[in-house]
């Protein structure tokens, strides 16, 4: 295993996503944020508190969503489903969607999926931690990237988060 970021790393790489999200909507009452469960919520949650911390009394609105029933592979296995909690009109706003990896680019073609039956945003724009850069299956292009790496199709991108494991790591193997 290759260790790719670790805890300080992650750190600066969070609030470096957070000031270009700051930098590219000066009115965040039309920005919405929302986490892809379940690993892309250890991000969007940290991200979130980033952004509240940066610009001080404005808030930004903030939401889960699960994908379980949209992914295209459901049919294949037994998946259970993860809390979505939008509590909010996405109607006319921007979302950024946050996740941990980009890889072929199905989740994010499932999120968009999912993201309709809670309106129809202004623009939709895709914040990634670790972005596999030549991996796409589908046309899926991120945003906001903390990290570009080059990795063989049979590696694997491992995130560690200090909420579900024992420290905030990533890792390819």
């Amino acid at each position: 295993m290759k260790s790719i970021l670790n805890k300080e790393h992650i750190s600066i790489t969070i609030k470096r996503l957070a000031q270009q999200v700051i930098e590219n909507h000066t009115d965040l009452s039309k920005v919405v944020m929302i986490g892809l469960q379940p690993r892309g919520v250890y991000l969007s949650d940290r991200m979130h508190q980033q952004v509240k911390q940066l610009v001080g009394k404005t808030t930004i609105e903030y939401g889960k969503l699960d994908i379980t029933f949209y992914r295209d592979d459901v049919r294949n296995t037994l998946h259970k489903a993860n809390a979505t909690d939008i509590p909010f009109s996405i109607e006319n706003k921007t979302v950024i969607l946050i996740d941990d990896v980009l890889y072929t680019g199905r989740t994010i073609r499932a999120a968009l999926d999912a993201l309709l039956d809670f309106g129809r945003p202004a623009k939709v724009e895709l914040c990634v931690l670790i972005d596999r850069r030549f991996s796409r299956e589908v046309p899926i292009q991120a945003d906001y990237i903390g990290r570009a790496i080059d990795s063989f199709e049979n590696q694997k991108v491992l995130v560690r988060w200090e909420e579900n494991s024992d420290a905030d790591q990533v890792y390819i193997e």
